[in-house]
């Protein structure tokens, strides 16, 4: 096993506890979650459930107030000592999200920089990778993602769809050991939501660790390893995904599913 790889026996994501509030507002109520390596755990759940806050805790992204969050052992924004937790500097933030990808609703991609310059800017200005190389491995994303012929185009020129797979190319880029997904086809038309969840798939059967925020229940039902339905701030049900959308057991979730099958 590389350096770089997880130990197959620890979990990837580990929750304990967690909580954020914003203000008076309590967004997270204790949330216990475990994510194991090459698993993907599927969140669904109403909108203001907390899910989008908790992918943006994992990367600190948000700190949290109370409980500990772990990323492949490592407790994430904090190191302890003595019992006590000491905030890292930001720069040891920074280098622990960068293993850490993350794909939003919205691309965020740079609108002067073709698809290809997009992809390759992470690994040259962050981890100081030669142009070349960048290049030639951003070449290799593109391809996997099914727009290899598409690397000069500007965001502009690209529909949604593509957009998205170039963001997630570049996420993939940075040669993370987990990938965050917040709700990353709530913004495409229906025609193009297909081909991102179709990546998506692709990742997942080479054995990528993700979370996806998603309220595609297809989507959870053949990928997903373990389905978690959030609301309120805290996990209401969790399980295998057929077994929860076949037969929930909690009466909110049952709800929910009505609303969203």
């Amino acid at each position: 096993m590389s350096a770089g790889e997880p130990a197959l026996g620890r979990p990837m994501v580990l929750a304990e506890g967690v909580r954020k509030s914003f203000g008076r507002v309590e967004v997270l109520r204790g949330i216990d979650m475990q994510v194991m390596p090459r698993e993907v755990v599927v969140i669904i759940g109403p909108s203001g459930s907390g899910k989008s806050t908790f992918l943006r805790c994992i990367n600190h992204l948000e700190k949290i107030n109370a409980g500990r969050l772990w990323v492949d052992g490592e407790l994430v924004g904090y190191r302890q000592r003595g019992g006590k937790l000491h905030e890292l500097k930001e720069n040891e933030v920074a280098r622990k999200r960068s293993e850490i990808g993350m794909v939003f609703q919205s691309f965020n991609l740079f609108p002067h920089m073709t698809a290809i310059e997009n992809v390759m800017v992470g690994p040259v200005q962050v981890k100081g990778e030669s142009k070349a190389e960048a290049r030639g491995r951003a070449q290799g994303l593109l391809d996997r993602v099914g727009l290899g012929d598409r690397g000069d185009a500007h965001p502009a020129q690209l529909s949604g769809g593509q957009q998205q797979r170039v963001a997630i190319a570049r996420a993939l880029a940075m040669q993370p050991k987990l990938m965050l997904f917040d709700e990353p086809t709530s913004a495409l038309d229906p025609e193009l939501v297909g081909e991102v969840l179709d990546a998506m798939r692709g990742l997942a059967a080479e054995g990528m660790t993700m979370i996806v925020v998603t309220h595609e229940i297809g989507f959870a039902r053949e990928v997903g390893d373990a389905l978690v339905f959030m609301d309120g701030g805290v996990i209401v049900e969790a399980g295998n995904p057929r077994e929860i959308i076949a037969n929930p057991q909690h009466e909110r979730t049952k709800q929910f599913l009505s609303k969203v099958l």
